[in-house]
Formats: structure tokens, C-alpha cells, sequence
């Protein structure tokens, strides 16, 4: 059940204490695809992974501003502090285990949120009633991960197959001459850069000439299939933690 599409008398009447949160970024993805890419991608993950699992889980609406500061040379890219984004994953999922849907799974799609999310899931699970778990798509999707860069192959593919129309396929060689091959500059195994601007001229990470809209659809399948999965583990788990030694 989609939460933002149903009324609270279809909510009040769901028997599950399973829910997914998908959580995003509105931030640059080069010339070609739409600074909602995170959350896009994000909710089609999170309602195919609903009707991978088969049995009745609540959606809620997407968390659409994240850790983003990365990209904010970049017009339009939209970012709030790692403590303002705990905080309002936090107290959503405590919205959400208010009504007894417990069990929640972050469904994201953006690599900055990556370090909060696991963070505040474990500060859920230990100090509130509730049971959080962090789910990334493009980390549930097998070789393909390699290539995951930025508005690169996987998202582009992604969009092409959940959301072409906000594609600018008109722009897609201009995204690939600006693009950068990798993601940082990178010297004895540490990173010497912090912002998106400082290794690729338009925001571009990987090339997005290599995601047609069928490898969209093995993706959204791969990640949907890992996250059904996912929410038959989490609606199984005895969630009670381990008592003192």
C-alpha cells in the first residue's frame, strides 16, 4: 500500500508492521537526467522490491533532500547537514512505528546518505521501538555495481526504463564528453577531494551512452528481487537485542 496515495482509512486498515521508506537526493546528475534521479529511482525500487515480497508491506512517501553538499556547485542540488537528516529519518520512522508499521526498511538511492543511514538505523534499533534497516539499490545489483559513478550506465539505465521521458537524450553526448571516469582523485588509497566539481566537469561520473533501457529493467528487477528478500528477513527477525554479558 502506497501511503501517499491512500486515504488513513486504507492506512488504519493495513495488518502489517512492515513499511519502506524510500530516501533520495535532489542534486545534479549532469546535462542529461533530472536532480530527482535519487529519489526516483529510490520509490520504483522500493514499490517493484513491495511487490517482489508479495505479502503486505506500507510505502511511505520519499524522504527527497539528503547529504548532498558534495554536489553543491552544481544549480539545484539541494542538501541538508548528516545531523538534519538522521534526525528526520528518525522521527519519520518513529511516525511510522506509531501506527504499528515497526519494521522499516530505508530504501536509498544515494550514495551520500549511505554513512547516516546505516548510523541512525542502528540508533533506531537500539534506543527506540522500532527495527530500521538500510537498503541501497545499486549495492543489490551484482557486477553491474561496478559501474554504479554518478548519472552514469546504472542510473541512466534506471531512468530510462522507470522515467524516460526525463531523460534529455539530446544531451546524453554532451553528459559523456564532461564525464569523469572515476569517482575522486585517489592517492595511497585515500581521496584527495571532497566536491563532485573538483574531478568532472559537468557532474558526470561513468557513461551514460552504456545504459539502454533494458539494462533499467534487469537492474530494477536484480534490486527489487534483493529487497523482497530483505523484508522477509526483517518481518521474521526476533528483533529483541541481546541482553548485557
Amino acid at each position: 500500500m502506497n501511503l501517499f496515495d491512500s486515504t488513513w482509512t486504507d492506512a488504519d486498515a493495513a495488518e502489517t508492521d512492515l513499511a519502506l521508506l524510500p530516501v533520495g537526493s535532489t542534486e545534479q546528475h549532469g546535462p542529461h537526467a533530472p536532480l530527482g534521479t535519487d529519489v526516483l529511482t529510490a520509490e520504483a525500487v522500493a514499490e517493484a522490491g513491495a511487490d517482489a515480497y508479495g505479502g503486505e508491506v506500507v510505502v511511505a512517501p520519499a524522504i527527497p533532500v539528503g547529504v548532498a553538499a558534495e554536489h553543491r556547485q552544481f544549480t539545484g542540488t539541494l542538501w541538508v547537514s548528516p545531523d538534519t537528516f538522521r534526525d528526520y529519518v528518525r522521527e519519520t520512522v518513529a511516525s511510522l512505528a506509531h501506527h504499528g508499521w515497526d519494521r522499516v526498511v530505508l530504501v536509498n538511492g544515494h550514495g551520500g546518505n549511505v554513512g547516516a543511514l546505516r548510523e541512525v538505523a542502528g540508533t533506531i534499533t537500539r534506543e527506540d521501538d522500532a527495527y530500521a534497516v538500510p537498503f541501497t539499490w545499486f549495492d543489490a545489483v551484482g557486477d553491474h555495481g561496478d559501474e554504479m559513478g554518478h548519472g552514469g550506465p546504472l542510473e541512466t539505465a534506471m531512468l530510462r526504463h522507470v522515467a524516460p521521458d526525463l531523460v534529455a537524450e539530446e544531451r546524453v553526448a554532451e553528459a559523456r564528453e564532461g564525464a569523469s571516469d572515476r569517482w575522486g582523485e585517489w592517492v595511497s588509497y585515500s581521496n584527495l577531494t571532497y566536491d563532485s566539481a573538483e574531478f568532472t566537469e559537468n557532474g558526470v561520473v561513468g557513461d551514460p551512452a552504456d545504459g539502454p533501457a533494458e539494462r533499467g529493467a534487469e537492474l530494477l528487477e536484480l534490486a527489487s528481487e534483493a529487497l523482497g528478500r530483505l523484508l522477509e528477513a526483517v518481518e521474521s527477525r526476533n528483533v529483541p537485542l541481546p541482553p548485557h554479558k
